[in-house]
């Protein structure tokens, strides 16, 4: 089985609906040889994380259907990217709330880093993992992991490539003060 990323078209669902609509992915895809491991909820997709055989996938988009269209569909794979690139990449995806696999070309970008900077290229993809748990009506631990992103990018500020580092710090604080968790841009 091969894992894949299935982002239908969000219509009216909030994060509130994630465990339901996990459940009904599930219900829907009974029967099959499927693992659907995740759901996550932005304004824009429904993120399905799941584990079919390729020759099963365009059957499994069809009885997903009737909860969305698919948009795309993203096979996992670990990728090897120019660090540049996967910085561009990981703030299209961050921008398009497709947060985990924000974290995920992230992740390959700390990995080559060096000390000030891994810091700060952790703080925003915990950012990013905070907001995965956010769509997936997580609040607290959302939360919990901004105050964790806010302790790496303590010591950064200005832009790191296009990313603003003052402006992530400034709403993490504001929704880690209130409590009121929304998305945004970098």
């Amino acid at each position: 089985m091969e894992r894949y990323m299935l982002h239908l078209q969000n219509s009216d669902y909030t994060p509130k609906d994630a465990t339901t609509l996990l459940r009904k992915a599930r219900e829907l895809s009974h029967g099959m040889d499927v693992t659907v491991r995740d759901t996550r909820v932005s304004s824009k997709y429904l993120e399905y994380d799941v584990s079919i055989k390729k020759e099963n996938l365009d059957t499994l988009v069809e009885k997903l259907s009737s909860l969305g269209k698919l948009d795309h569909a993203k096979h996992v794979t670990e990728e090897s990217i120019k660090k540049e690139d996967a910085v561009k990449q990981g703030i299209f995806y961050f921008n398009n709330e497709r947060f985990w696999e924000c974290h995920e070309v992230l992740e390959g970008v700390w990995k080559n880093c060096f000390e000030g900077e891994k810091d700060l290229v952790q703080g925003v993809i915990l950012v990013a993992a905070g907001l995965v748990h956010y769509q997936k009506n997580e609040d607290e631990i959302c939360l919990s992991i901004f105050g964790r992103a806010l302790d790496k990018l303590s010591k950064a500020s200005g832009k790191y490539y296009d990313i603003d580092v003052d402006l992530i710090r400034k709403k993490i604080s504001t929704m880690k003060n209130s409590g009121e968790i929304s998305t945004f841009e970098i």
